[in-house]
């Protein structure tokens, strides 16, 4: 069966940092392109970073640019992502997704495993 789990969401202030988990099971990180998205009470699901199978190819909405780091590591078959200077609306619930060769933050279409969601709060 194949199916993403997440891992390492938590309350953190302002500022702080956490780095998320997606680990892979039932096929490996190389074969499918992963996404991170976001859902916040209230509003649509975004889409916010993903990585292409390879890895060479990846994406980040630009409310997260520069503040939040995509990687892969094939050997663990897991995909993080690295969230700096978190600010409350950051706060949400965060899904990894797998899916596909290349990565989309739109298309959720190309997603065909999703994982429970870990809740990240950014809060003082």
């Amino acid at each position: 069966q194949w199916q993403v789990v997440e891992s390492g969401g938590g309350l953190v202030q302002p500022g702080g940092s956490l780095r998320l988990s997606c680990a892979a099971s039932g096929f490996t990180t190389e074969l499918l392109a992963i996404g991170w998205f976001r859902q916040a009470p209230g509003k649509a699901r975004e889409g916010v970073s993903c990585i292409s199978s390879s890895g060479d190819s990846t994406k980040y909405a630009d409310s997260v640019k520069g503040r939040f780091t995509i990687s892969k590591d094939n050997a663990k078959n897991t995909v993080y992502l690295q969230m700096n200077s978190l600010k409350p609306e950051d706060t949400a619930v965060y899904y990894c997704a797998a899916g596909g060769l290349s990565c989309s933050l739109i298309a959720t279409v190309l997603y065909d495993y999703w994982g429970q969601g870990t809740q990240v709060t950014v809060s003082s």
